[in-house]
């Protein structure tokens, strides 16, 4: 606590936010005046109830079962700051700083179903065996007009030429030019809050834009990625425009992906252990990407966790259909890109930028675990055009989520609290949407059948 508190007195900081991420990756916590969030974290005394870690994406909470994951007294569960995590909040006029937080329950026990819990479980898997993972998401968003009736569609907002984009614009340097006051604040705010970005791109769809994250440690890496959503949405807002990371926001245009690149090495050389001395690809590589082929599928809701990702996951627009590999193939689910041995790695390219950046890197670290320890063997890489190849991944989100609840060895690894809760929150959304009567079945069903 010293060094957090030294660090927000340096900075004469105001108030901090104390985050948590839910189970869906939304921000939760409270906010305090910092002499208070001082006082309180030395005290033990910063709590939530322990239903936020399974509250839906609407709000809501599920009923949940007395003998698993829940209780109906609801009681507290206490908040640790990590002091790696703080940083300013650049957007607030006065001095604000944001501090992601672990929680425990009263035994001083992780919350087992808090994913930022998940995914230090998975990294601990990897460090016992002596390995460490490597990650770089790429994270993809849509600049979108204000939106504050629903029924409405989603438009492209208006850009310095005063006009929006009605074509494909992939990697046009104009077309994001047409934006640039909001990506001077994106840049200026990840630097303020030390989000290590790296590229910016104008991707296919309107509007539709990718920012490329440095490669590193894969809990740093969910911690930014997990940042920088709230970051692009506030520097956004200050320009009267919405971001938005749904995974498939404008009908007739490209979803929205949180592609993973990721690799493993040794945690004492800090060698690649995807590639020999040669550049060859190595045994442990091929059952890695073996593990992610058998088991990806299976993890879908931790990739694509919402009833709109499987909008996304459709032949076409460069979303991935199965878990085909091949040697830079972007039809595939998992690509390889051209790389010497140092920079092996393969690239996920399943997940949908709605999914909870530690549930994703979890899912797909998890999957590559089991294939290396189990010394799995990968199909043959394709060449030309996965999309020929048979359509294996979920197409609906009760699909996923029963095949996620079938998979014994995930149960094993992430355990069943963290299974249970994330399906019953998940039904829950579900059951949520099916209340919903769309614009569609009132187009095409009020007077025709």
């Amino acid at each position: 606590m010293k060094y957090l508190e030294d660090w927000l007195s340096e900075r004469k900081v105001d108030e901090v936010e104390c985050l948590v991420p839910d189970i869906n990756g939304i921000p939760r916590g409270k906010i305090l005046p910092a002499a208070k969030f001082i006082k309180s974290s030395k005290g033990e005394s910063l709590r939530l109830p322990s239903s936020v870690f399974l509250q839906t994406v609407t709000g809501e909470y599920p009923d949940v079962d007395e003998d698993s994951i829940g209780s109906y007294e609801d009681p507290d569960v206490y908040l640790t700051p990590d002091s790696d995590t703080v940083r300013i909040v650049p957007w607030y006029s006065d001095p604000t700083a944001q501090v992601i937080h672990d929680a425990v329950d009263s035994d001083d026990k992780p919350v087992e179903h808090a994913s930022r819990y998940v995914l230090k479980k998975v990294l601990q898997l990897y460090d016992d065996k002596g390995w460490k993972p490597v990650v770089a998401p790429e994270v993809e968003f849509y600049l979108v007009q204000p939106n504050t009736d629903p029924d409405l569609p989603l438009l492209p907002p208006v850009g310095k030429s005063g006009r929006p984009e009605t074509g494909s614009q992939a990697y046009g340097i104009d077309a994001v030019n047409e934006f640039d006051p909001i990506f001077e604040d994106v840049y200026d705010y990840c630097e303020a809050s030390e989000i290590d970005v790296d590229t910016l791109v104008h991707e296919s769809g309107s509007a539709q834009m990718e920012i490329n994250f440095n490669h590193g440690n894969a809990l740093e890496l969910a911690d930014q990625a997990f940042l920088f959503k709230r970051t692009v949405r506030h520097a956004a807002l200050k320009h009267n425009v919405y971001a938005t990371f749904m995974a498939k926001p404008l009908a007739n245009q490209p979803g929205s992906s949180m592609h993973i690149h990721q690799s493993v090495v040794d945690k004492r050389t800090n060698r690649n252990l995807f590639a020999d001395s040669k550049g060859r690809d190595t045994t442990l590589f091929r059952s890695y990407v073996a593990g992610l082929q058998r088991y990806l599928p299976q993890v879908i809701p931790m990739l694509a966790p919402n009833i709109n990702s499987y909008r996304r996951l459709r032949p076409q627009f460069d979303a991935p259909i199965n878990v085909q590999w091949g040697i830079d193939n972007r039809s595939c689910g998992l690509r390889v890109p051209v790389s010497n041995a140092a920079s092996r790695r393969i690239e996920n390219r399943l997940a949908g930028a709605d999914a909870n950046p530690y549930l994703a890197m979890a899912a797909s670290l998890v999957c590559g675990y089991i294939g290396m320890t189990e010394r799995l063997k990968p199909s043959n890489q394709i060449e030309g055009s996965a999309y020929r190849m048979a359509h294996t991944l979920p197409k609906t989100e009760q699909e996923a989520l029963s095949r996620f609840m079938a998979c014994k060895p995930i149960r094993a690894l992430l355990g069943e609290k963290f299974i249970k809760a994330l399906y019953i929150v998940k039904t829950a959304e579900l059951a949520a949407y099916q209340n919903v009567i769309s614009s569609w079945e009132r187009e095409h069903l009020l007077l025709n059948v």
